[in-house]
């Protein structure tokens, strides 16, 4: 079946967020491609592009699907598996493979004509760096914490030392972690100077003044589109225990709403999941932004408008 005009979908199998969304497009009769390309393109897919006296073609074949890739409209960068070669080999010839998949594959679909990602995934990683989150939430007026990243233990204790509210440990990168052989989270925890080791200097570490909050809030962003919601949850880090957390809508304030469509423009993002302290006073603090962050355990009604925005998004393609 050839399909002109469609929707890629960038994502793992096992990805039951994209299907909110996907159902959206089936209904309103988009054609969509599902692909996951760090495995499909060891089996049954493949993908070629050409160019060629200033002029550039590609197709796209999977087992139900052939699209030329510049008429596709629009590229969902949803939760694509990793790039790790084929199964069927192993040491330098997967390695070999792996790499070759990242910069060929990865190169290609990071640049097909015209068409409208959500998030372009070089966008999307050079929007993961908290120290550049944090230096474009400064600019864009948005109140951050205090806060320091370093490697030198004395830097760390002093800091922390000098927060009167207290400071936090933050990872600056979900790295996969196993304590006993078994899968470990590292959360966002309080820290006291006293606790703080020279271990600090085998590599950066992110310390940041303990902001006194009310609750938290998530703020999803959709273009111009934003929908809030105030978690109130008893842990520190509401990802810890997320079955003890609650959440309702929340109107976002004008201030932030601004502070959220700048930092957009500035990171070149269309979507993105912005995470706040709010104090009791009323103030909101920016803590992080998610450039590909999950949004589909809010309640319903919000998951199911997020859903709609990002389906008028990946329906309109690129602006004309």
């Amino acid at each position: 079946m050839r399909d002109s005009r469609s929707v890629l979908v960038l994502t793992n199998p096992y990805d039951v967020t994209a299907n909110v969304v996907l159902r959206q497009l089936a209904v309103r009769r988009v054609p969509v491609v599902r692909l996951d390309p760090g495995t499909d393109l060891h089996m049954d897919a493949s993908l070629t592009a050409t160019y060629h006296m200033g002029e550039q073609r590609g197709a796209l074949r999977t087992a139900s699907r052939e699209i030329e890739t510049g008429g596709i409209r629009s590229v969902w960068v949803r939760r694509p598996s990793p790039y790790e070669g084929p199964q069927r080999l192993s040491g330098q010839d997967r390695r070999f493979a792996a790499e070759q998949a990242l910069w060929g594959t990865g190169g290609i679909l990071a640049s097909l004509p015209n068409a409208h990602y959500i998030n372009h995934p070089w966008n999307n990683r050079a929007a993961e760096y908290k120290a550049r989150q944090l230096s474009a939430a400064q600019g864009c007026g948005f109140l951050v914490p205090t806060t320091v990243i370093t490697n030198d233990p004395v830097e760390a204790r002093e800091f922390v030392a000098r927060q009167p509210g207290g400071a936090v440990y933050k990872p600056l990168w979900n790295t996969h972690y196993r304590v006993d052989d078994q899968p470990h989270s590292v959360w966002v925890e309080e820290v006291h100077a006293d606790e703080i080791t020279d271990a600090v200097s085998v590599c950066p570490h992110l310390f940041q003044s303990r902001v006194d909050k009310a609750f938290d809030a998530r703020v999803t962003a959709v273009g111009d589109r934003l929908f809030g919601v105030r978690i109130d949850s008893p842990d520190l880090d509401w990802r810890y225990r997320q079955d003890r957390m609650t959440c309702t809508p929340v109107e976002v304030p004008e201030s932030v709403t601004c502070a959220v469509r700048s930092y957009l423009s500035e990171l070149l993002l269309i979507y993105g999941a912005f995470d706040f302290a709010v104090t009791a006073a009323g103030d909101w603090y920016f803590l992080e932004c998610n450039p590909n962050g999950q949004w589909a355990w809010q309640p319903e009604e919000i998951t199911a408008a997020i859903a709609h925005a990002l389906a008028d998004q990946l329906e309109k393609g690129p602006d004309t």
